[in-house]
């Protein structure tokens, strides 16, 4: 990701910041998650994991260029639930890019030009890998309040 100059810049690194936090507890879950995997979405896991890396090394950079200091990642995160078997993995992975989606929604509110696209495009990959793990999504990914009513994909 680009840092950009704005207006709102305390709001921008605000939530740049806070999308990196997301990042490091997807980077966190998603380690949790490929060990509890059903061996057909091992690959699935290992991909989004990967992807998390590269947008979390991005928004550190990021937030260097909007002139902050990088919140590093905790050494433990607190899961939402234990996950000892394959649907609980998949239903943890669903929360994750849920959490992460919303980190993004704020930063494309906040920001502009380069560094709000390439935030829309970290939205639209989380809301695509929540609706693979759940099986459907929302009508309108990264906002908190729609989260809960994501349906399941109708097949015909």
């Amino acid at each position: 990701m680009t840092p950009e100059s704005t207006t709102g810049s305390d709001r921008v690194l605000a939530a740049a910041q806070a999308a990196l936090a997301a990042e490091h507890a997807a980077v966190y879950g998603y380690g949790v998650i490929g060990a509890r995997a059903a061996a057909a979405r091992t690959a699935e896991a290992r991909d989004a994991y990967g992807g998390h890396l590269a947008r979390r090394d991005a928004l550190t950079r990021t937030v260097r260029g909007l002139g902050g200091a990088p919140r590093p990642a905790e050494a433990a995160y607190r899961l939402p639930f234990a996950v000892r078997t394959p649907a609980e993995a998949e239903r943890l992975a669903a929360g994750i890019e849920d959490r992460v989606a919303g980190a993004y929604s704020d930063l494309v509110r906040a920001a502009h030009g380069p560094l709000r696209r390439e935030a829309a495009d970290a939205l639209t990959a989380a809301a695509v890998r929540a609706a693979r793990w759940r099986g459907g999504g929302v009508a309108f990914p990264g906002l908190t309040e729609r989260a809960g009513q994501a349906q399941p994909a109708q097949h015909s």
